[in-house]
């Protein structure tokens, strides 16, 4: 009996392949880089987030009026601006490493005075922990800012809003734990003595991994060894030099709207809150909580968002929400209500900074002078806001008062479109970052050995 022909065998076909982890092709270092420097990000969020939580507490202990605790907070942001005025020399001679390491010894002797000046009754310590706490931030904020950009051009994609939303993520915490510390009567001393020791061991174990060493490209290394050696002071010089440049002013002015806005939050919400509809304390850092967690929520969209409509589109929507929401809250009958505002506060104020630091960090070479121009402006925002606001809640009442900032925001609003880099928007392409961004420099950070090479 003949044998039945066999059927054939269907075609083997490989095993399907999961596709490669979306940054599997970027070297450890700038991942854990990342990880580190988010780290960071979230634990300077939830100190200063602590801080601010309990200023009712402070005002109480010391017996301040509103404008004498604005007048306080004024002293502390002429220390923050005159501090960022010299910051970006500092990290452009220094290095990132080692002025977020300074950053962080002052802000840890700063948390034992703003602990210590209620506990013994004595306003000149909070002026000087409050002074020596802002110095600390302004100093800390220009390198953690050069950083961002300089991992997300390794990473060749937006991320520099995930730094940002971690601060807030790292805030709402702080609140809570504020919250938390203010219900059951923790002592002020013990609460920032624990930030102070805690957050000091934090930042000396992950600054080193968390800054990126240089890693120009064959042209920029060539044009670095070809030229004469620097003279003494040219990193200083360099970045001085950015004062001159038209469009990172304007930048600085969008940014400042958004320091007012952000600011004008963190020092006076919870107290407009107590004062403005008779809530304790514990209820009013909720509020603040809430203001808060809406940033985060738009900064853990921003990376989506930047990349799908750009940065103009972004930062004029952002601006545009953040106005309204500062209005309701200021003019809304009820609690209920005024938190609608808040929350739409906090969700347009969210993406303003991170697109304004990372807009005028193009060019790696003087990013540290650029970013510290755009911080001055927000210190400006800083040293106006207090006794204005301080003042004018003494006649007003706080809640009311906080509409007067409602004219800058408008300005940073309408300046929107000074972020687009020079030469116009064009569509992302593969190693881009942002729909308004041209392709990446090499990544330099700002280290001592590259300072001596800056113009």
């Amino acid at each position: 009996m003949p044998a039945l022909p066999r059927a054939p065998r269907p075609p083997r076909t490989a095993p399907a392949r999961r596709p490669p982890a979306r940054d599997a092709h970027l070297a450890p270092e700038v991942l854990r880089a990342r990880t580190l420097l988010i780290g960071l990000y979230a634990l300077l969020g939830l100190t200063v987030s602590s801080w601010l939580a309990r200023l009712p507490t402070v005002r109480s202990a010391l017996d301040l009026g509103t404008a004498e605790l604005g007048t306080i907070l004024l002293v502390g942001a002429v220390g923050s601006l005159a501090t960022v005025l010299v910051a970006g020399g500092v990290v452009a001679r220094w290095g990132s490493r080692r002025t977020l390491l300074t950053a962080a010894v002052m802000f840890s002797v700063a948390n034992l005075l703003l602990g210590l000046a209620p506990t013994v009754g004595e306003v000149g310590v909070l002026v000087v922990g409050v002074l020596l706490l802002s110095s600390s931030f302004a100093l800390g904020n220009v390198p953690m800012n050069v950083e961002t950009v300089v991992i997300e051009r390794r990473m060749g994609r937006t991320v520099v809003p995930q730094f940002h939303a971690a601060f807030s993520l790292g805030s709402v915490t702080g609140s809570a734990l504020g919250a938390l510390a203010s219900w059951a009567d923790v002592p002020l001393l013990v609460q920032f003595g624990l930030v102070s020791v805690g957050t000091l061991v934090w930042r000396f174990a992950a600054v080193p991994g968390a800054v990126l060493p240089a890693e120009p490209s064959p042209v920029a290394a060539a044009d670095l060894h070809d030229a004469p050696p620097a003279r003494r002071g040219a990193g200083l010089r360099a970045a001085l030099s950015a004062w001159r440049e038209r469009r990172t002013l304007l930048i600085g002015v969008v940014v400042m709207a958004a320091a007012l806005s952000e600011g004008t939050a963190n020092n006076w919400l919870a107290i407009s809150v107590v004062d403005g509809f008779g809530q304790p304390e514990a209820v009013a850092a909720l509020v603040f909580g809430t203001f808060v967690a809406s940033m985060t929520a738009a900064r853990l969209a921003g990376t989506y968002l930047i990349d799908r409509f750009g940065r103009v589109a972004v930062l004029t929507a952002s601006g545009v929400t953040s106005l309204a929401g500062l209005v309701l809250f200021g003019l809304a009958p009820s609690l209920p209500t005024s938190v609608v505002g808040v929350v739409a506060w906090g969700l347009g104020a969210g993406l303003v900074v991170p697109i304004g630091m990372a807009a005028v960090s193009g060019d790696p070479l003087r990013a540290a002078g650029r970013v510290a121009v755009v911080s001055a402006f927000a210190s400006v925002a800083s040293i106006t806001a207090p006794p204005l606001i301080g003042l004018a809640a003494e006649a007003m009442g706080a809640r009311h008062a906080l509409l007067l900032i409602t004219g800058v925001m408008l300005a940073g609003t309408l300046l929107s479109g000074s972020v687009r880099e020079p030469g116009g928007a064009r569509a992302p392409r593969r190693g881009t970052v942002g729909r308004d961004a041209v392709a990446p420099a090499p990544a330099l950070s700002a280290t001592p050995e590259l300072s001596e090479a800056l113009p």
